[in-house]
């Protein structure tokens, strides 16, 4: 990932929450850490990008590994989210196409497992070697297994 040093954070912590708190909805994703390895936390909207113009997810990490992990905490429009990423991706990964990535939606409401959404989750492996997971309001995902 291309470095931004005034929005980067380091953390051992054993759980990592990341939560939306400039709107209404409570979604939010919890990490687990129980290894203490050191995390790279990216705070992408409102430091990477402060305007209102650009497309942009709400967090990014990196995990020791390389793994680059991308989040975006949605109220309901989980289209836009995989917009947001993608574009967060293309703006900000130092290889979109063949670096390991996780992506992360956690959406107030998430739309049924439809063949659209297995057709996004396809296109995200294909085009940047990601995972795409969608959930309702709340995620957590053990970084020990990367």
């Amino acid at each position: 990932m291309k470095s931004f040093p005034q929005c980067e954070q380091y953390t051992k912590n054993t759980k990592i929450v990341l939560q939306d708190s400039k709107s209404k909805n409570k979604c939010k994703i919890c990490f687990l850490n129980p290894k203490r390895e050191k995390i790279l936390t990216v705070k992408v909207d409102g430091c990477i990008f402060t305007d209102d113009a650009t497309l942009r997810c709400d967090y990014a990490l990196v995990s020791p590994k390389q793994v680059e992990i991308y989040i975006e905490l949605k109220g309901n429009d989980v289209y836009h989210a995989v917009k947001q990423i993608e574009a967060t991706i293309a703006a900000i990964s130092s290889d979109s196409t063949t670096i390991k990535k996780l992506c992360f939606i956690v959406s107030s409401r998430v739309p049924k497992q439809t063949t659209s959404i297995q057709q996004l989750q396809a296109r995200f492996k294909k085009k940047f070697n990601a995972s795409l997971r969608i959930k309702n309001v709340q995620d957590e995902y053990d970084l020990s297994t990367l």
